[in-house]
This record gives structure tokens, sequence and C-alpha cells, in this order.
């Protein structure tokens, strides 16, 4: 069944963003608002394998992300037509707070500030944030990167976790932001960045769909660890209850671990290559024992 699919420019969906606030969000429920309108707005992002991307020109948004919130979204309102908004790691929060996004399906850290703005589904993902290096570059380390150019996607944790190493380790990276991952991949690609910090499974997914993924690896230790998952309006138990459940039901039958099984372990389009990530003993720990707690528990 074909779905239709709606993709805005990243300036209109800014101005969405700031330009006033939605009634709808202090309004009905969101529950209520996908009953009355008929249809569900979806945040995807257009750059992040194997989370969620778009295939061809505009014409579908695919991912580990996408798919599950696809999944819970047939299963808590199966009459709702979906509706898909492409968004940017700085303007999701705020598209979900003022009600112009229903949930937020790309790759955001569940963090506690971010708990301030919104609410967060249980955690699908635990990634650790690791730098991606050409090969022939010969950095293995973090500690090579000192004085160096490296590349960051705007709005992304990896850039507040570098700035925290810097204040730590009292060293200084010339940090470059690109406003995406694929920009920010290009500055590595390019040269003028000497490596590109962001999480393993899009740092994997990016090296995967490049021109020649033999010349790139991921090294270093991690920054850090940090959960990622679905998110909504805060103040909004009932649909926060909804999707939950939904996605303890697939932790519960396995078929949440079949789905991160189709993407991060078998070959994925377009290129039809695997990233090779295996489900990490965090994740499978996750899957018995669900939880929302945020990126500050597991610094701890």
């Amino acid at each position: 069944m074909s779905i239709p699919f709606k993709t805005v420019a990243a300036a209109t969906l800014l101005a969405l963003a700031f330009g006033g606030a939605s009634a709808q969000t202090t309004a009905s429920s969101t529950l209520d608002k996908i009953k009355t309108s008929g249809k569900v707005v979806l945040g995807v992002r257009e750059a992040s394998p194997p989370m969620a991307y778009m295939l061809g020109a505009g014409e579908k948004y695919v991912g580990y992300h996408v798919e599950l919130c696809e999944r819970v979204l047939k299963d808590i309102v199966p009459q709702a037509k979906l509706e898909y908004m492409a968004v940017t790691a700085q303007n999701t929060i705020p598209l979900v707070q003022n009600g112009t996004l229903d949930i937020g399906c790309g790759p955001t850290t569940n963090n506690t500030a971010r708990q301030q703005q919104v609410a967060f589904a249980l955690t699908t993902y635990v990634s650790e944030v690791r730098m991606a290096t050409k090969v022939d570059s010969g950095i293995t380390s973090l500690e090579q990167l000192a004085g160096r150019n490296v590349s960051a996607s705007t709005g992304t944790t990896a850039v507040q976790l570098l700035r925290k190493r810097e204040r730590a380790q009292n060293v200084s990276y010339n940090t470059m932001l690109g406003k995406d991952h694929l920009e920010s991949f290009l500055l590595m690609e390019s040269g003028r960045a000497d490596a590109f910090v962001l999480d393993d499974n899009l740092l994997a997914g990016i090296i995967a769909n490049s021109k020649n993924p033999a010349a790139y690896r991921i090294v270093g230790e991690p920054l850090g660890s940090e959960p990622i998952a679905l998110l909504f309006r805060k103040d909004d138990p009932a649909f926060k209850a909804a999707v939950d459940d939904s996605l303890r039901r697939m932790m519960k039958s396995g078929d949440l671990e079949k789905i991160y099984a189709k993407w991060f372990v078998a070959a994925i389009p377009p290129k039809n290559t695997s990233l090779n990530l295996p489900m990490s003993t965090a994740l499978k720990q996750l899957m018995l024992e669900p939880n929302d707690k945020p990126l500050e528990a597991y610094a701890k």
C-alpha cells in the first residue's frame, strides 16, 4: 500500500518552529488531534542512515526508527494517514513543541535538558559517540585530534561532548559544524577535517553509503554512550503510554529485534551493504528491562 510522503524545506520548518506557537500544543491531546485531523505527522531525517533517511528524490523515507514509528502508529492509530516531514537535529524539538510534528522519528538523544522540552519514548537504541577517519590518516585515538580540525553536525550531542572533553582534558579542537551529517562527512571526506564525530551507528551508515567505504574507519574510545528514542509532546501521558505499550509488545514478541537486524545486520538500500552492527549487550538488556532513562543516567 502506497503512503503519501511530505517533505518540507529546512527554511520553512524553521519558520514554522519559531514563527509563533501553535494552539495545538496546549489544546487537545495528540491522540485527539490525530483523530480529528485523520492524519499523523512524522518528523524524519533525510541523511541519518540506518536510523532515518531518504531513498530517491524525496519519494520514500526508511530506516530503523522510521519503521518503528510506522509500526507503533499503525498499532495505536491504524486509521490515520501517515505524513512525513523532513527535519534536522536542530529543529526537531521546536517542531514537536509547537505541534507541527506529532512524533519525532529521527535519532534523537534523550537527555535531561531535552526532557524539559519534550517527552521521550522507551529507549530503542544505545549509541556510542565515536569518530570516523580516513584509513590513511593514521589517526586512531582522540589524543591525536588536539589542535586539529574536527567536524560535527549542528545540534547534535557530539558537539557538546567534544566541548566537555576540551574542558576536562585541557585540549582544543577546531570544531567545524556541518548543517547535517552528510555535510559533516564531506568536510572529512574532502580533507578539510581530520575526523568526523557522531553516533557509531550513523557513522557506519554514512560510511557504508559513501563513494569508497573501504577508505574510512570508526576509531577511538567512545566519548559517551547515549540512549536514543522516539519523541513527542511533553505533558501528554496518554500518547506516551500508547507509544510505550506498543514498543513493549514489540520487545516482548521479538519483533523489535527483527527490525533491528533488518537495518543493522542485513544489507540495506541503496547500495545493499551491511553495517555489521549486531545488537549490543546494553540494548539487549533494555529489551528485557525497558526504560526511558536520560543520557545522564548512563554517565554514572
